[in-house]
């Protein structure tokens, strides 16, 4: 036993990878069986390998999940990996099942009170068969990609119709505008840097947007797609209702042009480059105003979005810092609920809260020693 676990050891010195993420999912899911298995593969949509797909886990220290898919062949050719690891990210059993449902007319709850709320944004990611995921997108897969999603933006009509903007050439008067709208993405981020999903930026990049400026698809970013429709104030149901109108109007053209389909996985849903974002890829949310939980405890407020499928951020977003009394609330689940469900139960949550709120607000006594135990352990409860 020990001669055999001695000669395996000097294999694992030699060729497994040292994961500086101690705490992530591939850390905790890469066994020396997998890696000894599926090291020396390669996909065959863009040649990648295991590395390709683990390489921040391995070089960083700060991941939780560390995977990225690098095209749709990873999530197959690399399942014994990426399996336990989604269920194990989702919280799910491998029995579980997952069905999309983009009708909008389903959600039978609105928003009570919009006072509140500032302003609605729902976004999915989407990406299409035969080109590689960011990761792994080669560079003349981006540049068709993108040829074909102006075609696509093209047939938009009526309320969607927009005009794409390249970031290859783009001028300073529009960089400057699309900045103003909060609309620009940039190059800089350190995981996307290292996953591969910045090289030869910015080709093969742009931003579409209808006139409104409700309805923007970001072209190759993270994901192929990044589709969001957003308005002022709290009707969720007509935000998700434009969002699903687009979806189709860009999956139908798409498909009558180039005969291409966006990646539908049997069991994962909708494929991202990253897993967390499987299934629908959707994040709705809501930017509302809560004065009486921030009385009560931010810690409070977080511990009850949980109870209700909800994830509070403040309104710049996960590093943004302290907003006030204005947050950020969307789903928390992307995986084994379907569109209609998860844009329900954000509609539901954001009621309870801010009903909640108001109760807080006149009756929460107002803790001025932030720091003391007695805001610590104070619940609305």
């Amino acid at each position: 036993g020990v001669n055999a676990l001695i000669k395996e050891d000097k294999e694992l010195q030699a060729s497994f990878p040292v994961v500086k993420s101690e705490a992530s999912l591939v850390k905790k899911h890469l066994s020396p069986e997998v890696w000894a298995k599926l090291k020396d593969h390669k996909t065959k949509t863009t040649g990648s390998t295991l590395m390709d797909c683990i390489v921040c886990a391995v070089q960083l220290d700060n991941q939780h999940v560390g995977i990225y898919g690098a095209d749709e062949d990873s999530y197959r050719d690399f399942a014994p990996l990426f399996d336990p690891l989604i269920l194990d990210y989702h919280g799910l059993s491998s029995s579980f099942s997952h069905t999309s449902d983009m009708d909008s007319s389903k959600v039978k709850v609105k928003i009570e009170d919009e006072g509140p709320i500032v302003s609605t944004r729902i976004r999915v990611g989407r990406n299409i068969e035969g080109f590689g995921l960011s990761p792994g997108i080669t560079k003349q897969q981006r540049i068709d990609l993108e040829k074909m999603m102006e075609k696509a933006f093209g047939t938009l009509e009526g309320p969607l119709a927009g005009k794409y903007f390249p970031l290859l050439g783009m001028d300073s008067a529009t960089k400057q505008q699309l900045i103003d709208d909060h609309f620009l993405f940039m190059e800089g981020d350190k995981n996307l840097q290292l996953a591969g999903m910045e090289r030869d930026w910015p080709e093969g990049r742009g931003i579409f947007h209808n006139a409104a400026k409700e309805f923007l698809v970001w072209v190759n970013e993270e994901d192929q797609l990044r589709i969001i429709s957003m308005q002022k104030g709290g009707n969720v149901n007509e935000v998700f209702e434009r969002l699903a109108k687009g979806i189709a109007a860009i999956e139908k053209s798409v498909a009558t042009s180039a005969g291409k389909k966006f990646q539908l996985h049997p069991k994962y849903g909708y494929l991202h480059s990253c897993p967390s974002n499987l299934g629908t890829g959707m994040r709705a949310s809501v930017h509302v105003h809560l004065p009486g939980w921030v009385k009560a405890g931010r810690h409070f407020l977080k511990a009850r979005c949980e109870q209700l499928g909800l994830q509070p951020r403040g309104s710049r977003g996960e590093s943004g810092g302290d907003t006030g009394d204005l947050f950020d609330i969307s789903n928390k689940h992307r995986l084994g609920y379907s569109e209609v469900e998860l844009v329900t139960k954000m509609i539901e949550g954001v009621n309870a809260l801010i009903k909640e709120d108001k109760v807080l607000q006149a009756t929460f006594p107002n803790v001025r020693s932030e720091h003391s135990l007695v805001k610590k352990h104070l619940s609305p409860e």
